[in-house]
């Protein structure tokens, strides 16, 4: 797939002052669940924040009772609340319904799985994805992150963004995932180069062997690079070249209507009010009850 190997997750907290509040603790417990993670239990859990057992027991405890939390037996899984509150995102929740008809397109026209993504830290986050029974079945779901260096949608969103995000990529590492993965710097700063000059990212296997992908970036209406829409098939049948036409009109559409809708909110709110009417001058009558 373009993206499945996570961005790794598991760690062991390192105690500060700010670390060692309730809150910083409750929130190190709920960043343990990597994205491929279904359940964990307290000894993982406790294991991967450095919290002592009784600590965790009891956090977890109030996680599950405020709902972030479920219990699965004797191991514990990310709980509704917390998509409830995913959902509540207003950027995100915006870019993914405006995105949606366009992903929904390029299924129908490729029927290969169409990922929407945005840059989260040193990696790419799917925000959105479509795909059917002719798709390659991939591991990529909403809410799963992928390194940016070896991914389209990544490579995308590092060569049209601000050259601070490249550096903080390379700073974290650059991690072989696949024989073609790109592990010198100079060699993905000659990639992204391209990407930039053609106009869409392309993954040959970087990620996982035997899949590859295609993605054009999205911009606001300040020409920022905000996301990235990408089309992830097999390697051997997916031609770049024919596809990239479509997932590059599919992002230039969708970024259009991204820059109607700031321009149109923009003008909304800085409409002025019509002026307010002109007094009215008094009728004799009124005159007359004035003077008395």
């Amino acid at each position: 797939m373009e993206e499945r190997r996570a961005v790794g997750r598991p760690f062991r907290a390192v105690y500060d002052d700010a670390s060692r509040s309730v809150l910083a603790r409750g929130l190190r417990l709920l960043d343990a669940f990597g994205s491929g993670d279904t359940t964990l239990t307290l000894t993982e859990l406790a294991e991967r924040t450095g919290l002592p057992k009784p600590t965790a027991y009891r956090l977890l405890s109030q996680l599950v009772a405020w709902g972030g939390l479920e219990r699965d037996g004797c191991a514990y899984r990310i709980g509704m609340k917390l998509f409830v509150l995913g959902q509540r995102v207003p950027l995100q929740r915006r870019l993914r319904d405006a995105a949606l008809p366009y992903l929904e397109d390029l299924y129908e026209a490729t029927h290969e799985n169409i990922h929407l993504s945005v840059l989260d830290g040193a990696g790419t986050l799917f925000l959105e994805k479509v795909s059917g029974r002719d798709s390659m079945p991939i591991g990529s779901r909403v809410g799963v992150r992928m390194p940016a260096y070896c991914t389209a949608t990544g490579k995308v969103l590092l060569a049209f963004g601000p050259a601070e995000q490249l550096h903080r990529v390379v700073d974290a590492g650059l991690v072989r995932h696949t024989p073609r993965t790109i592990v010198l710097p100079d060699l993905l700063r000659l990639d992204l180069a391209r990407t930039l000059e053609r106009g869409y990212g392309i993954n040959r296997e970087e990620a996982e062997v035997g899949v590859s992908a295609v993605a054009a970036p999205v911009f606001d209406h300040h020409q920022r690079v905000i996301a990235a829409i990408s089309i992830t098939g097999y390697a051997h049948r997916l031609d770049h070249e024919r596809l990239a036409p479509a997932v590059v009109t599919a992002a230039r559409s969708l970024s259009r209507e991204l820059s109607r809708e700031a321009v149109n909110e923009a003008s909304l709110r800085f409409t002025p009010l019509p002026p307010a009417p002109a007094p009215q001058p008094l009728a004799p009558s009124d005159h007359r009850l004035t003077a008395s």
